[in-house]
């Protein structure tokens, strides 16, 4: 039995909506982190260094190739008080 033609718009407009959906998404996603694409699995090494970077370059993405710390990063530690 052939599908209706009536049934082909309303399909096709649930199909382009998934897809602009979809793609708006990765978009948001990607520059959300600075054009690349989102990482998963990431495990507590993994963290620790995109805290570092976050640190050293201001983004959790950027990563700097200068082969001494800026100054500022003796004084901004990761560790952090502990309420009482």
């Amino acid at each position: 039995m052939p599908v209706p033609f009536e049934a082909v718009i309303p399909m096709a407009i649930v199909g382009v909506l998934f897809a602009v959906t979809g793609t708006g998404y990765s978009a948001v996603s990607r520059l959300a982190n600075e054009g690349k694409p989102l990482r998963h699995n990431l495990d507590e090494w993994e963290r620790m260094m995109m805290r570092r970077d976050l640190r050293l370059t201001g983004t959790k993405r950027g990563q700097s190739r200068e082969p001494m710390a800026p100054e500022a990063f003796a004084t901004n530690s990761g560790w952090t008080a502990e309420r009482i």
